[in-house]
């Protein structure tokens, strides 16, 4: 495999026992978890809401779920020449870095280590401490507290080792699954003839467009299968397993879960109501329904951030490979078979934003601001390396090619594009702090470029 002229990872020397690279330890069930786990997380249990409000009716209520999962099928045919072409845990990192040089890469990797992966862990951490703190709450700060507790926990879990991280991350898969398909049951056997009689009636003029972002900000997530590409057996024939099977799970089970909530409640109860999973839970059960939901949100969120720690210190690991400023990031410990500072730096920064979500008092929002328009200026800048590296390199092994090329990857840059411009047309002042925060990188860029030469 060719690599950039420049490219210093080679050349670095660590200590015996911590500089090793990833080991293909990863089966295929493995990638399925970790790809499902991140997916599948609150996202289904707020969103539903949202986009039956937007969609206008039923029938466009699952319509655009379908082509949610179309959308993330293109996106992953994409993500597997990439990933089987170029395996390495640093996942988009090490494709952007090889398309449009070092620079761009170094911003990617700074993005992801403040903005990107700890913005969504502490994402997940306080969708986990709202609702923890339903079931037992520990004061004024309590969501604060619980984010602080579980991103610690699972930092600690994923540096004993791969495989506890691992083992972790099956069990919550398999119960969150579980649970959101009970969920289905219940709506259809139970809610349906317990809720009052709902007119199944559009309850706006309808925004197609402002619904699909809500719908792909739950699809979103399962790009992360590119930072275990070097850990995975089996590589070539495992990759596109892993991501078909996965987005086939996460469509059906998002696709079932709106069927039920629109047997359950309507497209008017759907819109109307501010926790939609709770609603059809407490109208079949009562209160204990709407305890449950809460237990279910909090295993859905807790899965996904376990996921989450688990990728997003693979790209830290690549950046410390690569620049010579972040060489204690670029250690891999032997024994364990992580890397020990990644998860560490990964961990005190989300923790800081803990810290920064609990003095905005609205710590999702302030996160989901703060992640969107960088997330999918990377994501388009990903589509786009796709192109030059078929140009630059084609004799690069690909042992899977895209379908269809090149229109595939033309419509997941088109979709790429649009969400960009929708994440900064409907966020707020956060989006505006992570944008500073990615542009903080281009002074540490230069004074590292000026130090070196």
């Amino acid at each position: 495999m060719s690599r950039p002229a420049n490219n210093r990872s080679q050349n670095l020397a660590f200590n015996a026992s911590e500089a090793t690279s990833p080991k293909p330890t990863l089966a295929f069930f493995d990638a399925v978890a970790i790809i499902v786990g991140i997916v599948i997380g609150a996202g289904i249990f707020e969103t539903p809401a949202l986009v039956a409000d937007n969609a206008g009716s039923a029938n466009m209520v699952i319509l655009l779920w379908l082509l949610g999962g179309f959308i993330s099928l293109v996106g992953a045919l994409c993500y597997a020449e990439l990933a089987t072409a170029y395996p390495h845990p640093g996942g988009n990192y090490h494709y952007l870095i090889r398309a449009f040089g070092r620079n761009i890469g170094f911003l990617f990797g700074w993005a992801r280590m403040t903005v990107l992966q700890t913005g969504s862990i502490v994402l997940l951490g306080f969708v986990f401490g709202d609702y923890a703190s339903q079931l037992l709450p520990l004061g004024s700060y309590s969501p604060s507290i619980y984010a602080a507790i579980a991103i610690a926990f699972f930092t600690g879990v994923n540096l004993l080792g791969v495989q506890q991280g691992k083992w972790a991350q099956n069990g919550l898969a398999i119960a969150e699954v579980l649970g959101l398909l009970l969920v289905v049951v219940v709506g259809f056997a139970w809610a349906g003839t317990a809720a009052p009689v709902v007119p199944k009636e559009p309850t706006s003029n309808g925004n197609v467009g402002l619904a699909m972002i809500f719908v792909l900000l739950s699809y979103g997530g399962w790009n992360e299968a590119a930072y275990i590409s070097a850990e995975l057996q089996d590589l070539r024939r495992n990759m596109i397993r892993a991501l078909l099977w996965s987005i086939g799970i996460i469509s059906g089970v998002y696709i079932l879960v709106n069927m039920a909530f629109l047997h359950g409640l309507g497209v008017s109860g759907m819109a109307q109501s501010q926790a939609v999973a709770a609603d059809l839970m407490r109208r079949a059960f009562g209160e204990p329904g709407a305890a449950f939901i809460s237990l279910l949100i909090t295993v859905a969120a807790l899965s996904s951030m376990n996921a989450t720690v688990f990728t997003g210190a693979r790209t830290n690991y690549a950046l410390g490979q690569d620049f010579s400023l972040f060489t204690f990031l670029g250690c891999w410990h032997k024994r364990a078979n992580t890397p020990t500072q990644a998860l560490l730096v990964q961990g005190a920064i989300s923790l800081a934003l803990v810290v920064l979500g609990s003095l905005q008092r609205q710590g999702f929002k302030t996160m989901v601001d703060y992640t969107a328009p960088v997330f999918w200026f990377f994501f388009l800048l990903t589509g786009i390396s796709l192109f030059i590296l078929r140009f630059k390199e084609p004799d690069v092994p690909r042992p899977f090619r895209v379908p269809l090329y090149p229109l595939t990857p033309i419509l997941f840059c088109l979709t790429c594009g649009y969400l960009l411009y929708s994440s900064l047309a409907y966020t707020g002042i956060g989006a505006l702090v992570g944008v500073a925060v990615v542009a903080a990188g281009i002074p540490v860029l230069l004074w590292m470029q000026r130090r070196s030469s």
